[in-house]
């Protein structure tokens, strides 16, 4: 997506290791298919293709899943010729990339290269539809931690084409006192306190479910309040009397958390709060259903190594 930098270029080269290895066994592996039936010497070209309408992500994986392949089997790498960016909204049928090299290379990837952009891409087209609800009421939405493992950075980058907006990576760059910390602190002031001394750099979130609570975090210092799992009614008077007392102080941020769906998404914004948080952009997202269509009039067809056809051919 113009503008971002994406994942981190070491956070792909091991993913798509991983989702290698599934495919193709331990490194370098194999695909008995393609390996048995395509000669290595053959050379074609595909689209990469959106089967349904939807905003794109995901495309940033594309080159190093088709360049490990190539490395994998000791063929030439693929080129890549880009249609469409990620963070583009688009129409079904829309050709989004098209690659060329080595057949075997092309259909070796295509699995692992489908599985992650449809992935992403759903997350993006997802996301999408939360901003475009949320469009003029000054809110935006915020993803969560709660991510497939080992897809986290792709898919917060996917949430991020789609137009929202990160919260936290991890647990490593924002606390967020939560009731179970509160438990074993002993208070919500205990906790920030024991936050702001361990780790002063770091921003300090409170979660709170009563407004008496936001007044006790307010007081111990916190610098963005979780409004959980609270009706509107209770939303709007929790967030008017935080803008009322820290009037001329500062803003503390506000985000809406717990139970939302895009049916209440603008009502919820309209209470004033600055985010509204959604776990469900990634860890309840379909896919959006990406092709990899293999042009016939480009491939080069070799048949050095292949059994003639009609010969007999021998079974295990």
């Amino acid at each position: 997506m113009p503008g971002d930098p994406g994942p981190e270029p070491l956070a792909v080269t091991r993913l798509v290791a991983v989702a290698l290895d599934e495919d193709l066994g331990p490194a370098p592996g194999r695909d008995v298919t393609t390996q048995a039936t395509v000669d290595p010497q053959a050379r074609g070209r595909a689209d990469v293709v959106a089967r349904d309408a939807g905003a794109i992500a995901g495309l940033v994986v594309v080159p190093e899943v088709l360049d490990q392949v190539a490395d994998r089997l000791g063929l030439p790498r693929a080129t890549v010729t880009w249609h469409v960016h990620d963070g583009t909204v688009v129409d079904a049928g829309t050709v989004l990339a098209t690659v060329e090299g080595p057949t075997h290379v092309l259909l070796v990837a295509e699995r692992t290269l489908l599985n992650l952009v449809s992935r992403a891409s759903g997350v993006a087209t997802h996301t999408y539809r939360w901003t475009q609800a949320l469009t003029g009421t000054g809110a935006q939405v915020l993803d969560t931690r709660k991510t497939t493992p080992g897809l986290r950075a792709l898919e917060k980058y996917a949430v991020r084409c789609g137009g929202g907006t990160n919260k936290r990576m991890g647990l490593y760059d924002v606390a967020m006192v939560k009731d179970n910390h509160v438990v074993a602190a002993g208070s919500v002031a205990r906790a920030v306190r024991a936050v702001r001394e361990r780790f002063p750099d770091v921003a300090v979130q409170v979660e709170v479910d009563r407004p008496e609570q936001a007044d006790e975090a307010l007081d111990a210092g916190a610098d963005f309040l979780l409004l959980d799992n609270m009706d509107t009614a209770t939303l709007t008077a929790t967030v008017a009397a935080v803008r009322a007392r820290t009037a001329g102080v500062g803003h503390v941020d506000l985000e809406a958390t717990g139970n939302l769906t895009l049916d209440r998404a603008r009502e919820v914004a309209l209470t004033g709060v600055d985010y509204l948080s959604v776990g469900a952009l990634t860890h309840s997202s379909p896919v959006l259903d990406v092709a990899l269509d293999l042009d016939p009039r480009s491939v080069t067809v070799a048949t050095q190594g292949l059994p003639a056809a009609g010969a007999p051919v021998s079974r295990p």
